[in-house]
């Protein structure tokens, strides 16, 4: 008897995350000594000033398991977040928070809205965990929360998906939708509110969605370390919800499930408005730069509000994309995102801007050329 025929169904039928070769196998494979790597929505700017000097202070105690500094990140987030530390659970990224969500609310067969396009995480985990995913078109491209709810309550779904700012569009959810679908979807949903990008919102034109799970709404907001803070690497992220739901998912984590290196990280990026504040300046810049080069160029670039520009190449993304690699440029095709003629890009420091526009202006000549 194979492996396969001993799995569940469910993991046969859906087959791992493919990330596709490695930075320094593309380098091999092209002859470069360098890659500009914007496919994956990291922050080129790295972490902010001295917290890799947190995380080596705290290496001399990896010998022990970190229950004392995972309470104390909690204690700073809900600081932070102004909520209570029982209503904060860290995790090993969002990825992760992801799983443990669907262990506790869904059973096989049980039904998840899902938008689309948006990260394509959530559809593959829940049909790992054996669920019926419902998807929901955007035609816009821009999240559609009255589809949402209506899809939700008629399929009776347990979760529904919201990605705020969302990925890979960097659209935002309006505050009136978003009240709308908590009042749609069917009462034994739990809607889940992915943030990851939210720190490059403005803090007076957040959503405020601690508000949501303090008035017992069933609401879990999911935030991460990974993208302003700049800390994918180390992979910590957090979800903010009711604290007997928190005390009930406490059973379904792993114990210890985040390291001392991230749990510093963590603790040391917190409280500092002014730091968080430049970075989230210097995207916004980065942002607006790449926009402006890509519409000079005759291109429409989505309006965006997180790291990263969504633009539609009026030729082919896959071979857009080898063009670009070629010139040592790396951005993430639109045919992976379920958005083919589409690439996203992550935005940096100015001058790495101007050589991706150039770069990839010039690939798009070049294959207009060639169908002419």
């Amino acid at each position: 008897m194979t492996w396969e025929a001993l799995v569940r169904p469910a993991l046969r039928e859906t087959g791992p995350y493919e990330p596709g070769p490695s930075l320094d196998e593309l380098m091999a494979r092209h002859g470069l000594s360098e890659v500009a790597k914007l496919n994956w929505n990291e922050s080129l700017w790295g972490p902010l000033p001295g917290v890799l000097d947190a995380v080596a202070g705290a290496l001399d105690q990896a010998w022990a398991y970190p229950e004392h500094a995972y309470n104390a990140l909690r204690e700073a987030i809900a600081a932070e977040a102004g909520v209570e530390p029982a209503q904060v659970l860290p995790g090993h990224g969002i990825q992760a928070l992801v799983a443990v969500l669907l262990a506790a609310f869904v059973r096989p067969g049980d039904a998840v809205a899902v938008p689309e396009p948006t990260y394509e995480l959530y559809a593959q985990a829940a049909q790992v965990a054996g669920a019926r995913v419902v998807r929901v078109p955007s035609p816009e491209l821009r999240l559609d929360l009255e589809r949402l709810g209506k899809t939700a309550r008629s399929a009776n779904a347990r979760i529904a998906w919201v990605c705020d700012p969302n990925n890979p569009t960097g659209s935002r959810v309006d505050a009136d939708e978003w009240r709308a679908l908590l009042d749609a979807v069917p009462p034994g949903c739990l809607v889940v509110a992915d943030e990851a990008y939210m720190d490059y919102v403005e803090p007076a034109e957040r959503p405020g969605r601690e508000r949501d799970v303090a008035e017992g709404r069933r609401v879990v907001v999911l935030r991460t370390f990974s993208k302003l803070f700049g800390l994918a690497g180390l992979r910590l992220g957090y979800a903010i919800a009711d604290a007997e739901l928190v005390r009930l998912l406490l059973a379904v984590q792993e114990p210890f499930n985040v390291n001392r290196a991230a749990l510093a990280a963590g603790l040391a990026s917190l409280g500092r408005p002014a730091d968080v504040a430049g970075r989230r300046a210097a995207a916004r810049a980065a942002r607006d730069r790449l926009t402006a080069a890509l519409r000079s160029g005759g291109l429409r670039p989505l309006p965006s509000h997180a790291n990263f520009v969504l633009c539609e190449l009026g030729v082919d993304d896959i071979a857009l994309h080898e063009r670009l690699l070629r010139r040592g440029v790396l951005v993430r095709t639109g045919r992976g995102l379920g958005l083919p003629g589409w690439a996203r890009i992550t935005v940096g420091p100015h001058p790495l801007m101007d050589r991706a526009a150039a770069a990839l202006l010039a690939a798009r000549a070049e294959l207009l050329a060639e169908a002419a």
